[in-house]
């Protein structure tokens, strides 16, 4: 399962891929506004160059007409855009004509809610289907279980499609998404370092480093030299 960050910093973007661990970038208007205004090509065309993988930019039009406008648009900022459209009538319908028009632009269909959803989306194009997993578990429904019904149905019949599992709230998402067979899953900056970090580890650095320095001192712990990387 491939690990994206969901988020509109690209600080929190450069972190990650420092780390080896990121595939790609989901974001959405509310992510990427929350600290002002941002021109909207720029910002996602910054992430697409830094970024090796996908990087999802989401649509802010709600017509069909308007939509395929602007997918059109959006699927010429980067080689590595994917446009973002909603799960709904006039999404499918982008979804298809974007198809038609055979125009070579992934999509990631947002806002997936059932297997019935995810089933359509894959049907009419979509190269993603987004799951949310944490807005169902916040109304008391399985949120995991749409993930495992989309991946067997997609599996089972033979769908390209793949389940990025979005609304990811905390680690154990991340295993359970994994332990679904999602293909993807998306999580904020703050989860990816939950994921990180555990106490026991750090205890048993805190011990070594203990041991260490009571029977040899400070001989043969490294210092930062100046001008290095820290």
């Amino acid at each position: 399962m491939q690990l994206y960050l969901d988020t509109g910093d690209i600080q929190e973007v450069e972190e990650a891929l420092a780390m080896g661990v990121l595939a790609g970038v989901t974001t959405n208007p509310t992510l990427l506004t929350t600290r002002g205004p941002v021109d909207f090509r720029d910002t996602i065309q910054r992430f697409c160059a830094i970024v090796p993988g996908p990087v999802s930019a989401e649509v802010l039009a709600t017509s069909h007409a308007e939509m395929l406008v602007e997918a059109l648009e959006i699927g010429r900022w980067a080689p590595n855009v994917v446009v973002k459209l909603p799960m709904t009538v006039d999404g499918l319908k982008t979804l298809h004509a974007l198809r038609e028009r055979e125009a070579n632009i992934s999509t990631n269909v947002t806002l997936v809610f059932s297997p019935n959803q995810a089933l359509l989306a894959a049907r009419a194009g979509a190269t993603y289907v987004s799951p949310f997993v944490g807005r169902l578990d916040d109304i008391s429904h399985d949120g995991m279980a749409v993930v495992r019904d989309s991946v067997q149905i997609f599996d089972q019949h033979g769908i390209p499609t793949q389940v990025l599992a979005a609304s990811v709230r905390h680690p154990l998402h991340c295993i359970e998404a994994a332990k679904a067979g999602a293909h993807i899953a998306t999580m904020p900056f703050r989860v990816l370092m939950q994921m990180v970090k555990h106490p026991l580890t750090d205890l048993g650095l805190d011990r070594f480093i203990a041991d260490w320095v009571k029977s040899m001192g400070e001989q043969g712990v490294v210092t930062p030299v100046a001008g290095t990387v820290r």
